[in-house]
């Protein structure tokens, strides 16, 4: 058996370790605002979705659990940037919606798109060319028939 490549050449890591550089990127920023890095995800999915989303499509936008999610929609109703109501069509269901708070956090989150670009030493296109192959390599593992590690 051959040993196992350096991790630097193992995508897995490079994947990784780039994502915890750019929630460190974001951090302080983040921090300034009051929010932590997952309820910054909250909130964009609940921009993309001006009249709302259930727990479960949030969870489903992000890759995550209902469990995971509710308690960070807790947090955020509490810090008052969102309200959760049932949906009376489906009392099972609890809709998320935006305050004006959550809503006008959206200007001043702005900047963190603009800053990575500035600290990645990336173009635009460059850095689109790089999020569309990350985004293919999700999808494609994220298919059923997914990895088959004995087939590596």
């Amino acid at each position: 058996m051959p040993a196992p490549r350096p991790l630097d050449e193992q995508l897995c890591f490079s994947l990784y370790a780039a994502s915890m550089a750019v929630g460190r990127a974001y951090k302080p920023l983040l921090d300034r605002l009051g929010l932590t890095y997952p309820q910054y995800l909250v909130l964009h999915t609940l921009w993309e979705a001006p009249e709302g989303r259930s727990i479960g499509a949030i969870g489903e936008r992000l890759g995550l659990e209902s469990s995971t999610v509710t308690p960070l929609v807790k947090r955020m109703e509490a810090a008052g940037l969102v309200t959760r109501a049932r949906n009376p069509a489906d009392e099972r269901q609890v809709r998320v919606r935006l305050t004006d708070a959550g809503t006008d956090l959206r200007e001043r989150c702005g900047c963190l798109g603009e800053m990575l670009l500035e600290r990645a030493g990336f173009d635009v296109s460059s850095l689109a060319r790089l999020n569309a192959d990350v985004q293919r390599l999700r999808d494609a593992l994220a298919r059923p028939e997914g990895l088959d590690p004995a087939a590596a």
